[in-house]
């Protein structure tokens, strides 16, 4: 489907706005809060998606919202927006400019654009299923490696691997190398070329739906580890791969990892 015009519009208008929030923020003193998972969150996370989810109920009254922060509004909606104000927010906290701000749009449930923003070094990347990916405009292609020993795998960090730990070493040891740290960033880093490989479990929707449409508009693909299309019912356990051969050799080892 070809997306309407003010769809896009509005979600280079989040990028923005959400950028515009967070920026004052980045290295300078913050209180960091502990979530109930356990994982941090700042002042910046949470003005930043007050300030998406204000214009999408000023633009788009009648659009659903599921955000990290803020929890679910309308989420049967046609057109649901999926925020992570700061995805990264460990990278964020420490000055690392690897964080960005997800913004994901489902329609009936599927992904169908994806925002992955980095607003310090003023990179965008957007990707819309069926109609390609660009960053700051331009086309993004990801690579054509399709063999595993020259392929370069990444994931955000090895404590977050469980049940698929053992499958990851497998894999990891048949490829070029291993790269951790990144978050959301590793997937933008797929769809320009940068990396071939991504494997991570335990995301949660607002980690995954906007990163999808980036990499299969690259020409990459993405699915569980089953194989299966990303869709607002998936677990999390999440392979991304350069091109379809590259994700076909991937994906047995992960099959039976949970």
């Amino acid at each position: 489907m070809v997306l309407p015009d003010e769809i896009i519009a509005l979600a280079h208008q989040l990028a923005d706005v959400s950028a515009a929030v967070i920026r004052p923020y980045f290295r300078s003193p913050l209180a960091i809060d502990d979530k109930n998972d356990h994982s941090p969150v700042t002042i910046a996370d949470k003005d930043a998606e007050r300030v998406m989810r204000g214009l999408i109920l000023q633009k788009r009254p009648q659009d659903g919202i599921i955000g990290e922060e803020f929890g679910r509004e309308r989420e049967d909606a046609e057109w649901v927006w999926v925020l992570d104000p700061i995805d990264g927010t460990k990278s964020f906290t420490v000055g690392r400019a690897l964080f960005v701000t997800l913004i994901g749009l489902l329609h009936h449930g599927k992904p169908v654009l994806g925002i992955i923003n980095q607003p310090v070094q003023n990179e965008r990347w957007l990707g819309i299923t069926g109609q390609g990916a660009w960053l700051n405009g331009e086309p993004v292609v990801a690579n054509q490696i399709d063999q595993l020993q020259a392929a370069r795998l990444g994931t955000t960090g090895p404590q977050y691997l469980l049940a698929g730990a053992a499958a990851f070493a497998r894999l990891s040891a048949e490829c070029r190398f291993t790269s951790y740290g990144g978050d959301g960033y590793l997937y933008a880093q797929v769809a320009s070329g940068w990396l071939e490989l991504v494997v991570e479990e335990g995301l949660k929707l607002h980690d995954f739906a906007a990163l999808a449409p980036v990499v299969n508009g690259a020409g990459g693909m993405m699915t569980d580890w089953q194989g299966k299309t990303l869709d607002i019912h998936s677990e999390g356990q999440v392979l991304a791969a350069a091109n379809p051969v590259l994700h076909a050799a991937a994906l047995p080892f992960l099959l039976n990892a949970v």
